[in-house]
């Protein structure tokens, strides 16, 4: 019994470990388990999203929902709860996430609060278009 509990923990921890080393970008459950199979560590789909639910919960993880017909994805933002008051630009054709601190999109923030009584969560809010690398070629 104890040798299953101890791959479980292997294999959360692959996982953290993923999302942790490319912080720069999100996962969806998919890729995450395309990811372990082909480190020969496969985990059940079901299991990958208790587990991101989880670091979700405990703000480790930030979880992206675009609409209601594509799948979440998840992206690490560590234990120091550094997203939660600014931006994030998504570049939709190499994907990066870029956080931005910036007093114009503060404003912006304030602004419809006070004009318009409607609060931005900042743990949801993302601007996609292309960044400048990708927008060069």
């Amino acid at each position: 019994m104890a040798r299953s509990s101890n791959y479980n923990t292997k294999q959360k921890e692959r996982i953290l470990n993923l999302l942790r080393e490319n912080s720069a970008r999100h996962f969806a459950a998919g890729e995450i388990s395309h990811y372990l199979q082909s480190q020969g560590t496969p985990v059940g789909i079901a299991t990958i999203y208790r587990y991101l639910d989880g670091l979700t919960e405990e703000g480790i993880v930030r979880k992206y929902t675009i609409d209601n017909k594509t799948g979440a994805c998840y992206q690490y933002i560590g234990e120091k709860h550094e997203c939660r008051e600014h931006f994030h630009l998504k570049c939709v054709k190499c994907e990066k996430l870029f956080h931005v601190e910036c007093d114009y999109l503060s404003e912006l923030a304030e602004h419809i609060l006070s004009h318009h009584g409607f609060y931005i969560d900042h743990t949801k809010t993302v601007l996609y278009g292309c960044c400048k690398d990708c927008s060069n070629d």
